[in-house]
């Protein structure tokens, strides 16, 4: 067998040992320059890193394996590998041929208009509005801190600064298949689109989303008193947040989303680009090791 290592911010290839034992696979360290030279992928780090490198994993379409070392680990969640000691025992399982393989789905923004759009992809949860600020603020805090509650901590400042301005949120007519329905357009605090669960170090914004549904799950929380939001957070990481008035959650293919003024979207807490955007869903995009039933 062959394999590649990506190696994360503060991960080493002495994290990569424990994999290599017992093993008569030959390693690769760095991202390989076609799908010939690998017949399989470790990624070690968090959601940053497998954002950053998801392009080229789906172009390669070979079998990943994400190993959790980073400050934001959801996605691994989101796959079953909490834990580095479960990412090894999937990579054991694979190595020994037991074809625990997942196909799952990504996400698709694309931003700009005319002949040149850019497309980005995502594995877990984007937004545009208050989940924006959160992450810019949360991405300048120390490594260590940002897997700590990092997300949490820089709620209160992001909210006293933050105020909810008209944000179009649009996706298919039903009955026009060509046209474009309009399902919030009024203030808005965020709107989010997701393809996991979970996002923000274990916020259950989407309790309902699945890896390989072909959905994205949209959540749009509109203007509400700055108090009850703040006490409305708590809930998202039970995913209870879905029963209040100001919370709309729907499924959808794609969608389309307008503001007055660009304003920034993150997906995987990581800047993409600035609205108008549209986001999809890749069907099938990756396959991943997962843990052996």
């Amino acid at each position: 067998m062959r394999a590649a290592a990506i190696l994360g911010l503060g991960s080493s290839e002495r994290d990569l040992r424990p994999f290599q034992e017992n093993s008569d696979a030959s390693w690769l360290i760095g991202l390989p320059a076609s799908s010939e030279q690998v017949d399989a992928i470790l990624l070690f780090g968090g959601d940053g890193t497998v954002h950053r490198h998801l392009a080229q994993l789906v172009q390669l379409q070979r079998p990943v394996l994400v190993v959790p070392c980073g400050s934001g680990n959801d996605f691994a969640r989101a796959l079953g590998l909490r834990r580095v000691k479960e990412s090894l025992a999937a990579w054991r399982k694979f190595a020994a041929g037991a074809g625990n393989v997942r196909a799952i789905d990504l996400g698709v923004i694309t931003a700009g208009t005319g002949t040149a759009p850019h497309q980005h992809y995502f594995c877990c949860v984007g937004g545009v509005g208050l989940d924006g600020e959160i992450s810019r603020r949360a991405n300048n805090l120390p490594r260590w801190l940002r897997g700590h509650g990092g997300y949490v901590i820089t709620l209160p400042p992001a909210l006293a600064r933050f105020a909810a301005f008209p944000m179009k949120v649009m996706t298919p007519d039903p009955d026009r298949p060509n046209s474009l329905l309009v399902r919030n357009s009024g203030p808005t605090i965020v709107t989010t689109f997701a393809n996991t669960p979970v996002y923000g170090g274990g916020m259950k914004i989407a309790p309902n989303a699945q890896l390989d549904d072909g959905l994205l799950d949209i959540c749009i929380v509109k203007d509400i008193n700055k108090f009850k939001l703040f006490c409305l957070f708590p809930t998202i990481y039970f995913g209870r947040h879905l029963s209040i008035r100001n919370v709309d959650y729907f499924q959808s293919s794609r969608m389309k989303i307008e503001t007055e003024y660009p304003f920034d979207a993150y997906a995987d807490g990581e800047y993409v680009c600035q609205t108008p955007i549209e986001v999809c869903v890749d069907r099938a995009a990756m396959q991943v090791i997962v843990p052996a039933e």
